[in-house]
């Protein structure tokens, strides 16, 4: 019978570069203490051994666990989930997060967490017991929630508020909303529109006034009026075809519409072929976050490419930044989004 390999450890590697356990944990951990020849001394013997850290073992030090958390809305993200709509925040989430992660040794999980519940504060507490991630991600509307922010602040966690303008603890990094949302108000100004209608997500999620925020001021500058061109939505499909028949069925119609997600313009562009209006000829559109869906409809949809797994993956670097005691950003680190252009947008007709 075949004998079983014997697993390398930790002293393996020590004996074979001939330093200490504690100088190989020093660079396993990529401690900042450790002269340049020896890290690479230690990680010679580590590559010609086949030596891969284990984690149990390192949480069992007590130093860090490698284990950074994630939370994302519960009731938003099964819903979307179980409706098959094509969203991708989740994956890009992954992206970002996971292959950053990798490059330090980490791990990323997920939590789905309710940020309405009253017993947020039990439930996330038993996640962070079970698991002691090094580090917490929180998107909106948790980056905003007191109750989650107060808890990890307590903890001595560090954590990442995506999406936030609130004060308090935690590093802040915004995907800068308000800019993206004159980036697609200009854009469409510049062919020529003035009736420009925003239909905006719900107010819970700061990220809806901020886009606001941002056409309003982009309108202003043009000297054009944005009264009775405001509708609001909740992300899905069919709050984006209610806000749709208000705007398309006003008396001072839009020429052109951006809405603040995918499924919210996928609805308006039903509803503007309910109504005879042809996309762009009769009305211009542009859509937020750039999922695939609205590569493959008919015009593309020009959209603002949300930067989602960029943001995800600073927010782990930031966290490592933390870990390692590093110095922090005072202000909020910002990840902009661009513009893609495809074919729901012209100059206005007539």
């Amino acid at each position: 019978m075949a004998r079983r390999r014997q697993a390398v450890t930790i002293k393996h590697v020590a004996a074979d570069a001939g330093v200490s356990l504690q100088t190989v944990s020093r660079v396993i951990n990529d401690e900042p203490n450790v002269r340049p020849e020896m890290k690479q001394r230690v990680q010679a013997s580590i590559d010609k051994l086949g030596y891969v850290p284990s984690i149990a073992a390192q949480r069992m030090s007590g130093s860090r666990s490698y284990l950074i958390l994630a939370l994302n809305d519960r009731e938003r993200t099964v819903a979307d989930w179980r409706a098959r709509a094509g969203t991708d925040w989740v994956d890009q989430m992954l992206l970002g997060g996971m292959l950053k992660c990798a490059e330090h040794g980490y791990r990323l999980l997920i939590e789905l967490v309710d940020t309405h519940n009253d017993h947020v504060e039990r439930e996330l507490s038993a996640a962070l017991a079970a698991l002691r991630p090094d580090g917490v991600i929180l998107t909106q509307p948790h980056s905003e929630n007191p109750l989650i922010i107060g808890l990890l602040s307590k903890q001595g966690i560090p954590f990442v508020r995506i999406g936030s303008r609130g004060s308090g603890a935690g590093i802040v990094v915004q995907m800068d909303d308000e800019r993206s949302a004159r980036l697609a108000t200009d854009h469409l100004l510049g062919r020529g529109h003035e009736r420009i209608g925003l239909i905006a997500g719900p107010e819970e999620y700061g990220v809806s006034g901020w886009r606001i925020d941002g056409w309003r001021a982009a309108m202003a500058e043009a000297g054009v009026t944005t009264a009775g061109l405001l509708a609001r939505g909740d992300f899905t499909f069919a709050s984006g075809e209610k806000a749709a028949r208000d705007l398309l069925g006003s008396p001072r119609r839009p020429t052109a519409i951006i809405a603040s997600n995918d499924q919210m313009a996928l609805a308006t562009l039903k509803v503007a072929r309910e109504l005879g209006l042809d996309v762009p000829r009769d009305l211009s559109l542009i859509s937020f976050d750039n999922t695939p869906t609205i590569r493959f409809t008919q015009p593309g949809l020009t959209a603002i490419d949300q930067p989602i797994a960029e943001t995800v993956s600073k927010a782990v670097e930031l966290i490592i930044a933390a870990q390692r005691g590093e110095d922090l950003p005072e202000q909020p680190v910002i990840v902009s989004g661009s513009l893609v252009e495809r074919g729901s947008v012209s100059a206005p007709a007539g």
